[in-house]
């Protein structure tokens, strides 16, 4: 017969202990990031997805990447190649890195010390950023900028400071001096530059390099669209320039380069001292990347002809989407790199770039991205972002929508 068990006497609070929790009671959450909600790409392709539009808002291929790269990840995980690297990456796929990096920019970067395998470029830039600026600094950030820079910024406890392009997305650099203050610790740079499709030139990164050395700046340099470079231009790495290069964080990305964004495998390459500032905050983040992934990509950057040939594959499609929208009322914004296709819609409509992109969405059925919210104060150009890396066949089907305009 079962017994009851006397029950066991409660010890009474410790009045030295403090004020005791109830049952049931949640902890105060600390406020990180309190005015920051879901990102726009997810925002939209929601809404895309939840009313059959096509997709031209967030920034990834819907087509495959070459069969012998996923047959590559295959092979090495039946290879064994599926615990633990190296902390900094597989040392074939730094080597890989740094020859690429060498050969292109004539730069010196050592695989060993200065070139290091990251979660994706945005954890490349997330860290990059937490290393090299704390509580009180400023970052410069080149506005309209890619979402993840603001955020980044505010969790090193430092204060993001945009400095907006010109009317047609240049650089400016009057602009960039007058945001300068003694508190200004770093600049997040990106080219091909995400969202407008404009590229950096040569007189840009001099300029850079010269206030940079002026005022002792750290560089964060988005690269992730580096090998998307249109109509015969070059682009215009940090890496290319030896005083420049020796203060920078280059961050890019594999998932851009060979159409697999789901994979998140990208570098970070800088100089010694600031690789090893990187890497002690890398280890405790990530620590390291999917290992067979790894493998695969050093043994499929042995053939340079993938990368190299991007440009022209992208300016191909870029080329296509511009002539299959000519007729419409949609304004064509120079588009020199990235997948990225910027129009001025001011001739279909008044309403504010959130709301033209969410009505574009839902009743002509083709998603895109507003301008407006990569700037801290949005601005109203009536800009909107398209997305041309797709099949040809989907950018067919968007075309047709967008013929509706009037």
């Amino acid at each position: 017969m079962a017994t009851t068990r006397a029950a066991r006497p409660r010890r009474p609070p410790d009045p030295a202990a403090g004020p005791c929790k109830m049952a049931g009671t949640m902890p105060v959450l600390p406020a990180k990031l309190p005015n920051t909600g879901t990102t726009i790409f997810t925002v939209m392709s929601a809404l895309a997805a939840e009313h059959g539009a096509v997709n031209l808002g967030q920034g990834f291929p819907d087509f495959g990447a070459d069969p012998a790269l996923l047959q590559a990840v295959s092979a090495a995980m039946a290879a064994g190649s599926n615990q633990y690297p190296p902390m900094t990456g597989v040392p074939a796929l730094r080597q890989a890195v740094s020859a690429k990096l060498n050969a292109l920019y004539g730069s010196t970067y050592d695989a060993d010390r200065d070139i290091t395998i990251t979660a994706g470029g945005t954890q490349g830039l997330f860290t990059a950023l937490q290393c090299c600026v704390g509580a009180g600094d400023e970052v410069i950030i080149i506005e309209p900028a890619y979402d993840s820079y603001d955020p980044a910024i505010r969790l090193a406890g430092a204060v993001p400071v945009g400095v907006p392009m010109t009317s047609d997305y240049r650089l400016d650099w009057s602009a960039v001096r007058a945001a300068i203050t003694p508190r200004t610790r770093a600049l997040v740079l990106n080219t091909p530059h995400n969202p407008s499709g404009r590229i950096a030139t040569g007189e840009d990164l001099r300029e850079l390099e010269r206030l940079a050395e002026q005022h002792d700046l750290f560089i964060i340099s988005d690269e992730v669209y580096e090998h998307m470079v249109f109509d015969g231009s070059v682009h215009e790495s940090v890496a290319r320039f030896p005083r420049l290069r020796e203060r920078s964080l280059l961050v890019s990305s594999f998932g851009k380069t060979f159409h697999v964004t789901g994979w998140k495998v990208g570098f970070v390459a800088a100089p010694p001292a600031l690789s090893a500032a990187f890497r002690r905050l890398h280890q405790y983040t990530v620590f390291t990347v999917h290992t067979p992934t790894q493998h695969a990509l050093a043994n499929y950057l042995a053939d340079p002809a993938p990368w190299q040939g991007l440009s022209g594959f992208y300016q191909a499609k870029r080329d296509a989407f511009r002539a299959s929208i000519a007729a419409t009322p949609l304004r064509l914004l120079p588009c020199e790199g990235t997948y990225f296709q910027t129009v001025d819609y001011s001739a279909v409509s008044d309403l504010p770039e959130l709301e033209f992109a969410q009505w574009l969405t839902t009743e002509i059925g083709v998603a895109a991205i507003p301008l407006s919210v990569f700037y801290q104060q949005p601005q109203e150009r009536r800009h909107v972002r398209f997305c041309f890396a797709k099949r040809d066949e989907t950018l067919a089907e968007a075309a047709k929508r967008l013929a509706k305009l009037r």
